[in-house]
């Protein structure tokens, strides 16, 4: 079992990652918004001793049985469309992630379930600057 949850670990970091990237990149060169894109980084920065290239070991990008994109991933209508998918994607990884942890690193579980908290208050921040 413990392969397994490494594996749901290392997707989730990987996804949670690229959303926090995405949205600080969305912050930093289309809104010239240096807090909210510092607040980005240092939520993605706040993963680090949480990955671990041991865990790399468990992916399993062939075997993925969910790889193929659906198509409502496929098409952004607007940039308002791009930040709420990867608000999104960012805080069900957080989510999933702080209970894979429970089953392994208490601690981590912990900082997850805190980045989560973080992200929905980073979320009213962005919309409240877009009003």
């Amino acid at each position: 079992m413990t392969i397994k949850i490494n594996r749901v670990i290392d997707a989730n970091l990987n996804r949670l990652k690229e959303a926090l990237r995405t949205l600080e990149d969305v912050q930093r060169y289309i809104y010239d918004n240096a807090e909210l894109s510092s607040a980005f980084k240092e939520l993605r920065h706040q993963l680090t001793p949480l990955i671990s290239k041991d865990r790399l070991k468990y992916r399993d990008i062939e075997g993925d049985v969910s790889k193929k994109s659906i198509a409502s991933e496929l098409k952004r209508e607007t940039l308002d469309d791009l930040i709420a998918a990867n608000f999104s994607r960012a805080t069900e990884s957080a989510r999933v992630l702080e209970e894979a942890f429970k089953l392994i690193d208490v601690e981590a579980s912990a900082t997850a379930k805190e980045l989560r908290y973080r992200l929905y208050h980073l979320e009213k921040k962005v919309y409240k600057f877009w009003v």
